[in-house]
């Protein structure tokens, strides 16, 4: 079981949002990269890096202060990151400075020939985000609501290649109040592909519950504001998931 940190960048700061909302962002960081460094020194095997800048204007607005994690500990571990990622030579731009999964989000739902192209392009660096509300996909940075049924979204673009799928529950997400452990089993289930977890991880408790349905595919969890607000310890979180699968 992964725990994968989540670095949030806003206006180049470290920042977590609540339920996505931009006008509620709490700063932890006006250095990415030392908390970049921070994570990894605790264990941390993949990075979660979130433009939220380029999520809400569809065009990469922290590229800087990606390029600098990248350079910093690209080379340790595998760094994932999503927000604005709408065209190929925005993904390959990324791929070359050394980022290991591109995340696909509205623009996968808005144009799937966009993914598919990118699974033939780029396959094994492709990861969609799924961010739902009540089972449904939510687009634009969380700000538009569509009737796509997230399981049968998740099937579709299976077909397509992608590596895995972050599924969050966007309810939940900032919230510390607990993974939507059910949602999430039952998309892992549908599929073949490996599922992350995301949205509301609060305890160790969380980490225990996820890590006791890992083998219905869930590959890994992302942490976010539980590990900056000291309501979770992360190393102490990693080792227990190592501990408890092996």
């Amino acid at each position: 079981m992964l725990l994968i940190p989540a670095i949030d960048l806003k206006d180049g700061h470290c920042v977590r949002l609540k339920q996505g909302d931009m006008t509620q962002s709490t700063t932890f960081s006006d250095n990415p990269v030392s908390m970049a460094e921070n994570w990894v020194d605790k264990g941390a095997r993949r990075l979660h890096l979130v433009d939220l800048n380029g999520a809400f204007s569809g065009h990469p607005r922290n590229e800087s202060a990606i390029r600098k994690i990248l350079k910093q500990v690209g080379s340790e571990v595998d760094v994932q990151l999503g927000g604005g990622i709408r065209d190929l030579d925005t993904i390959e731009r990324y791929l070359d400075a050394g980022l290991r999964y591109v995340i696909i989000g509205t623009a996968a739902v808005r144009n799937p020939g966009f993914l598919q192209d990118a699974c033939t392009a780029f396959g094994g660096h492709i990861i969609v985000g799924l961010d739902a509300r009540d089972g449904k996909v939510a687009t634009d940075g969380w700000s538009k609501l569509t009737r796509h049924d997230v399981v049968d979204l998740g099937k579709k673009f299976e077909d397509f290649g992608v590596e895995s799928i972050i599924y969050t529950d966007i309810g939940r997400d900032g919230m510390l109040s607990g993974i939507n452990i059910d949602a999430t089993v039952r998309l892992a289930q549908a599929l073949h592909i490996p599922v992350i977890a995301s949205g509301g991880l609060s305890s160790i408790a969380d980490i225990e519950a996820l890590c006791e349905v890992e083998d219905e595919g869930i590959e890994g969890v992302i942490c976010g504001r539980a590990i900056y607000s000291g309501e979770l310890d992360f190393e102490a979180a990693q080792e227990l998931a190592d501990e408890l699968n092996g």
